[in-house]
């Protein structure tokens, strides 16, 4: 017997599904200003040509032109007809002009390219149970990941996730040793070495070329007499009696989360803490329904289960595995307090201690 089809479902979600394959293309567009420079080119300079954002980023007119109706007909840029100018909102450029927002995105859209020339990898992996290593994405992944997370970071670590903390902001004043394990290019371990002088700060990360940019960024900063940045993976990380360990949106991407409690757990000093911040996404599919929701989840699809099966450990969690699943593995290893200690629409942050 045929299936009576409801039309005007169908009808409606072919204009989710065309919705969504319009942004994908868009995306691309977004990447792209954001590396040429139009978006910077055009915050705060009021109505412009096409020809005069060309002549300010030094672009070809005709793709600025054509690379402006994209933005127009995605609701990024306002096109003035009776004098065929475009605006550039102070509140969108907030969003893609000004890496100094808590706001700024730009950074989700640079890790466009190197998802999708993973494809291929991906369909394998998904047809054998393999994984998709990191380090088998290319460099625009790191510089994306990193742009993305910094704003977040530079608006709530310090001013409120290490004060949710019981003891952890006296004991920096005082002056302590932090190893922030999966540091990356090590934009959470300058903010708080530049916050607390008198502490010390240990970066570690798996992938080489990120160590060295965070070598750079802190002999640039004025911060390689306490800062260091190790090449170092989050079960052995070197070192000791540290009053503080970190583990920033990574802790799911590892594919042993159980061997890096257990090694925080061995070098924490007496009444030393971790802080563990990750994605604010819920174990439940039908409680992702919302926009944030829906970019973790598919994150977690491209990039973070797939790196973790790379690691053939005993884990695989994906990005949403919920605090009930990190609760017990961390008691397993040893952090037996566990408490949520404070939230933002992105992020959950938890304090484990022995």
């Amino acid at each position: 017997m045929e299936k009576t089809l409801d039309q005007d479902r169908v009808k409606e979600f072919l204009e989710r599904v065309m919705i969504d394959n319009g942004a994908a293309l868009a995306g691309l567009c977004t990447s792209i200003g954001t590396r040429l420079g139009l978006y910077q080119a055009m915050a705060g300079a009021g109505p412009l040509t096409s020809e005069a954002l060309a002549a300010r980023t030094g672009l070809d007119e005709r793709y600025v032109r054509e690379w402006l109706a994209s933005q127009v007909a995605g609701q990024y840029v306002r096109h003035e007809p009776g004098t065929d100018t475009y605006v550039f909102p102070d509140e969108h450029a907030a969003v893609l002009a000004d890496p100094a927002s808590p706001a700024y995105s730009a950074g989700a859209f640079a890790m466009l390219q190197p998802l999708y020339a993973t494809e291929d990898a991906l369909v394998d992996a998904y047809r054998t149970g393999g994984g998709v290593g990191w380090e088998e994405h290319g460099p625009a992944l790191y510089e994306g990941v990193a742009a993305f997370f910094l704003p977040g970071y530079a608006a709530s670590l310090v001013q409120e996730w290490l004060p949710a903390m019981d003891g952890v902001v006296e004991g920096l004043e005082r002056g302590m040793s932090v190893a922030d394990v999966g540091c990356g290019f090590g934009h959470s371990t300058l903010l708080m070495a530049h916050a607390y002088p008198r502490s010390r700060f240990h970066g570690f990360d798996f992938h080489g070329p990120s160590v060295e940019r965070a070598r750079r960024a802190a002999a640039e900063q004025g911060l390689a007499d306490r800062v260091s940045f190790e090449v170092a993976g989050a079960g052995d990380f070197p070192g000791g009696d540290y009053g503080l360990i970190t583990f920033f949106d990574c802790l799911h991407d590892l594919g042993d989360p159980g061997a890096a409690f257990r090694r925080a757990a061995r070098t924490l000093a007496a009444g030393g803490a971790c802080l563990i911040v990750e994605p604010n996404a819920a174990a439940a599919p039908q409680d992702n329904i919302n926009p944030l929701g829906r970019a973790f989840t598919a994150t977690s699809a491209t990039l973070c289960l797939p790196g973790a099966l790379a690691q053939k450990g005993p884990y695989a969690l994906g990005n949403h595995a919920g605090e009930d699943a990190l609760r017990r593995i961390a008691h397993e290893a040893g952090l037996r307090t566990w408490k949520l200690a404070a939230q933002s629409p992105a992020n959950l942050v938890y304090d484990a201690r022995r």
